[in-house]
């Protein structure tokens, strides 16, 4: 029998973190055949998506997804996220968040985050999605 995943607790744990200190959660996503989201804001194979209470209806952060509805473009969307597709859950205005390691398919890899401090890493722009140092995603804001 294997342990449960700490991803949704730390993604649940980053939500309240931004409700409480008066921010705006991001998630960072990236789209699979599993991911039900808007298809015309999916970028380089990532959507970056505001989960915050203003910005959604019904947000539920359940183990295995999570679901809310959101509108886009003035349409009313319904978005189902699965936990194994968060890249990164983050708050706007300071950057900070985590961000999860690459899953494989099997859903065996590691649930140690990276933690993200405003100081080493910039606000995340619209200007698109690059490759800076390493392997990590660069965040974009999709408004």
């Amino acid at each position: 029998m294997t342990d449960p995943s700490t991803k949704p607790y730390l993604v649940r744990a980053i939500y309240e973190w931004c409700s409480d200190a008066g921010f705006t959660p991001y998630i960072s996503v990236k789209v699979d055949e599993a991911t039900r989201v808007p298809l015309e804001y999916v970028k380089n194979g990532e959507i970056v998506l505001n989960i915050s209470q203003d910005a959604t209806r019904n947000v539920t952060l359940g183990r295995e997804v999570i679901q809310f509805s959101a509108r886009f473009n003035g349409v009313s969307r319904e978005i189902s996220v699965p936990i194994a597709a968060v890249a990164a859950i983050f708050a706007k205005e300071n950057g900070q968040g985590l961000f999860f390691p690459t899953e494989p398919a099997a859903g065996n890899a590691t649930d140690a985050p990276e933690t993200v401090e405003s100081a080493s890493s910039p606000e995340p722009s619209p200007g698109g999605p690059g490759k800076p140092g390493g392997n990590r995603p660069k965040l974009q804001v999709v408004k």
